[in-house]
């Protein structure tokens, strides 16, 4: 298994996922121009794409989803709420896939839970690959750490985790008292201190790396939630590697601890 994230913040979102012969991208929150472009300096084909999941409707995770699915024949999967929310998916033969239901890809198993977000159906995506056993596990837009937060993100091998904001930067910002609010509030997003709680939580001994995503572009640092997070699993028995993602570059790929590469973040801690 190897995974790579295309790109992470309010500018578009996408992760691709490989196992073996199967690739699975979990939103595709770029237009498909934009995509190709990516998957390129990664020497990857659209068409190569089994699959895109689409975790919920916003425009930075669904942009390029039906249009790339046309064009490159990818299946597509999405909860109920969102295929309501998004006509373009109706259009597009998107499949519903219920929070909990697990779904057989070619090399891959696709199981979705609930996350806590303000949109329709909004789903947190684990990918595994029973030829070997890795799993890796997509967690944004998350506004509370809830227990199907924390039961997706439990035995991960490979951990995508929203570290959007610092509290005190959000506090401190332009935006006004009710976008903060919505940012702060329990269907917002997450904070580098609860995400990095959350990480710390769910340390285990095959976790081998951790990708903080999703960051905000006015609120945050990368180097505020890369410490933030690092502080934390200081104090656990996490030996692999932090890196965080970034919004106009591609970053990867990281590899489960049995076939493990360099992650290619300058932002990389190994503890």
């Amino acid at each position: 298994m190897r995974l790579w994230v295309l790109g992470s913040g309010s500018e578009g979102n996408a992760v691709l996922v490989e196992c073996g012969e199967s690739r699975v991208l979990v939103d595709a929150g770029f237009g498909t121009r934009e995509l190709a472009r990516r998957l390129r300096t990664i020497g990857v084909a659209p068409g190569s794409i089994e699959a895109c999941v689409v975790t919920h409707e916003h425009t930075d995770h669904i942009k390029g989803a039906a249009a790339g699915a046309r064009r490159w024949g990818w299946s597509l999967f999405a909860s109920a709420e969102t295929v309501d929310a998004w006509p373009e998916l109706q259009t597009a033969a998107c499949t519903v896939v219920a929070p909990g239901e697990h779904v057989a890809l070619s090399r891959m198993v696709l199981t979705t839970h609930d996350i806590p977000h303000d949109a329709a159906g909004p789903i947190g995506v684990r990918l595994a690959c029973p030829a070997t056993g890795a799993n890796a596990v997509v967690c944004t837009d998350v506004g509370h750490v809830s227990d199907g937060v924390r039961a997706l993100c439990a035995g991960a091998d490979l951990l995508v985790l929203e570290s959007n904001h610092d509290e005190a930067m959000l506090r401190a910002g332009p935006y006004p008292r009710s976008v903060q609010a919505r940012i702060a509030s329990r269907t917002g997003h997450l904070s580098n201190r609860a995400s990095a709680q959350l990480t710390r939580d769910v340390v285990h001994g095959d976790l081998a790396h951790v990708i903080l995503a999703h960051l905000s572009a006015t609120c945050n640092d990368h180097g505020l939630a890369h410490r933030a997070t690092a502080d934390q699993l200081r104090r656990t028995r996490f030996r692999g590697t932090l890196s965080v993602a970034m919004q106009h570059g591609v970053v990867g790929p990281f590899l489960p601890r049995a076939a493990r590469a360099e992650p290619a973040s300058q932002y990389t801690l190994a503890l």
